[in-house]
């Protein structure tokens, strides 16, 4: 989801045009390709799903608990938002940044990479109905690669790194224990790199990106990373897919 940088126009040749083209045609056919290969093989499209057991520590809801929040980053966040759109439990999963201060949470300053903050969703859910356990395996699961350091897919900086915003010492506990636990079993073939950052502060992105996977599901980005995810979390997690995302504002 990297943006080009505004360059001024330079004088064309007919040579210049041709090459132009070329490359045009270059990149049509690759994002058509890509579509192809979603439609005819959802798994081949993007980073693979993995399946993974549940956390051996969670926590077991009481009838009357309240609405919980679980931050999570781990690349783009247009995808991250859309998988938890579409689990059962998630009242709301808002894009925003995470890491760094208030003053630099907008796009374009995090896309330098230099603020601190990593694009980050903001999931509300409901502890009757999905454990933040379950919510932490989808993350793992589904939602990114956690072996990537500073990067998912073709998205590189720190901006994009794989990161847990723990709301309070017991997630941060659940979360470390979890990822003990699943480079023990050796879950993904290689160290998981995702760290745990504490009460960090969320910002909400700025509204064109939020609900983006459910408003652009024609894009090329996001047909070939993202939608993926959303057919992974469905094969892998039956019993928590919910076929209408919740959008944004808008609950349950």
């Amino acid at each position: 989801m990297n943006t080009p940088s505004n360059t001024h126009p330079q004088p064309t040749t007919p040579h210049s045009r041709l090459k132009r083209r070329a490359l045009l045609n270059t990149l049509l056919i690759a994002c058509v390709a890509g579509a192809v290969l979603w439609q005819v093989h959802p798994s081949l499209a993007a980073e693979a799903a993995v399946n993974i057991p549940a956390p051996a520590d969670d926590l077991v809801a009481t009838p009357a608990a309240a609405l919980e929040t679980a931050v999570l980053a781990g690349g783009c966040f247009w995808g991250v938002q859309g998988v938890f759109q579409h689990v059962n439990g998630v009242r709301n999963a808002v894009s925003g940044y995470a890491g760094g201060e208030a003053s630099s949470a907008r796009y374009e300053a995090v896309g330098s990479g230099r603020t601190g903050h990593a694009e980050a969703v903001q999931i509300t859910y409901d502890p009757r109905q999905i454990s933040y356990g379950r919510i932490l395996q989808i993350y793992f699961s589904v939602a990114h690669n956690p072996t990537e350091l500073n990067r998912q897919g073709p998205d590189r900086g720190p901006q994009y790194r794989s990161t847990i915003f723990a709301q309070d010492a017991t997630q941060a506990r659940i979360a470390k224990a979890y990822i003990a636990q699943l480079n023990k079993a050796g879950s993904f073939g290689a160290p998981i790199v995702t760290t745990t950052e504490m009460q960090k502060p969320f910002f909400p992105a700025e509204a064109y990106h939020q609900d983006y996977l459910v408003l652009h599901p024609k894009a090329s980005y996001i047909v070939y990373n993202d939608l993926p995810k959303i057919d992974n979390l469905k094969r892998l997690f039956p019993d928590r897919y919910r076929a209408a995302p919740v959008l944004v504002g808008k609950g349950a």
